[in-house]
C-alpha cells in the first residue's frame, strides 16, 4: 500500500515510517518540514496523491483546552476533506486511552484529543482509532519539558506504559487490517507509577535528577487513581520496562 504518515518526522512518526517500510509499503512522511501543514490544509492534496491509507500521529502540545480543541478539530476537518478529494479509503488515528474521561476534563490537551476522535468519527472517511497509554519515552520527555538544572517535576499518575515502537507496529497493523472503528486500548504489560518509572530510567541512564512528583491541577487525583489505565478488553504488548531499558 501507499501510506502517508502525518507527523512523519516526529518521534512516533519516524518509528511508524520505519515499520511501514519494513512491511514493504510505500511511505510518505508528511510534516511542516516537508511542506504539509494540517492546521491550514496546505500541502495535503499533494501528499495524498495515490494514498491508500493515512496514519495520523501529528501532535500539538498545549494544555489550553481552547487551543487544543481548535487545533485538533480544524486539522481533522482539513485532513478529511483532502482524503475525500484523493479517494483515501482508510484513516488511522493514534489517540490516548480515556482522553474523553470527565475526570480528566481539566487536562486541556486530552480535551483536544477527544475532540479529534469525534471529528474523525464524523468525517465520513472509514477509520480506525487506536487509543494508547503513555509511552516509556514519556519519562524522559517530561524531564526535558519540566527539568531545571538538577531538578525536574514529574506528574503523579498511574499508567500501564508501553514502548513507542510497539505502538508504531500496532498502527501499521491497523493500516494493513483495514478500517475497524475504535480499536481496543493498547497498553504495556505493567502498571507503573510514572515518577517511579522515571527514576528507574534515570538510574539506568546514569543521570542524576531530583524528581518532584506533582499533581495536575483538577485531574491529579484521577490520574494518580488510575484514570489513565486501559479499559476492559484492552490489548497488552511488551516489552517490560526492564527489557525496554536494555534494548534502548
Amino acid at each position: 500500500m501507499q501510506i502517508v504518515v502525518l507527523g512523519g518526522t516526529g518521534q512516533m512518526g519516524k518509528l511508524v515510517v520505519e515499520q511501514a517500510k519494513i512491511g514493504g509499503h510505500d511511505v510518505v512522511a508528511a510534516a511542516r518540514s516537508t511542506g504539509v501543514d494540517i492546521s491550514t490544509g496546505a500541502g495535503l492534496d499533494e501528499a495524498f496523491v495515490g494514498a491508500d491509507v493515512v496514519i495520523d500521529v501529528s501532535d500539538h502540545v498545549t494544555n489550553s483546552a481552547k487551543k487544543a480543541i481548535e487545533f485538533f478539530e480544524t486539522a481533522a476537518k482539513n485532513i478529511a476533506a483532502a482524503e475525500a478529494r484523493a479517494g483515501v479509503k482508510h484513516h488511522v488515528l493514534l489517540s490516548i486511552v480515556n482522553c474523553d474521561d470527565p475526570q480528566l476534563k481539566s487536562f486541556g490537551y486530552y480535551q483536544g484529543k477527544a475532540a479529534q476522535e469525534r471529528a474523525v468519527e464524523a468525517s465520513g472517511i472509514p477509520f480506525t482509532i487506536l487509543p494508547s497509554t503513555q509511552w516509556f519515552e514519556f519519562g524522559e520527555k517530561t524531564i526535558a519539558l519540566f527539568g531545571l538544572g538538577p531538578v525536574a517535576m514529574v506528574p503523579r499518575m498511574r499508567s500501564q506504559p508501553i514502548a513507542a515502537k510497539t505502538v508504531a507496529e500496532a498502527l501499521v497493523t491497523c493500516a494493513q487490517n483495514g478500517p475497524t472503528g475504535r480499536a481496543p486500548d493498547l497498553a504495556g504489560p505493567e502498571v507503573l507509577e510514572i515518577p517511579a518509572m522515571t527514576r528507574e530510567i534515570l538510574k539506568y541512564r546514569g543521570r542524576r535528577k531530583w524528581l518532584i512528583p506533582i499533581s495536575m491541577p483538577g485531574a491529579g487525583k484521577a490520574m494518580k487513581g488510575g484514570a489513565l489505565l486501559p479499559g476492559p478488553g484492552s490489548t497488552t504488548a511488551g516489552p517490560t520496562l526492564k527489557t525496554w531499558l536494555h534494548e534502548n
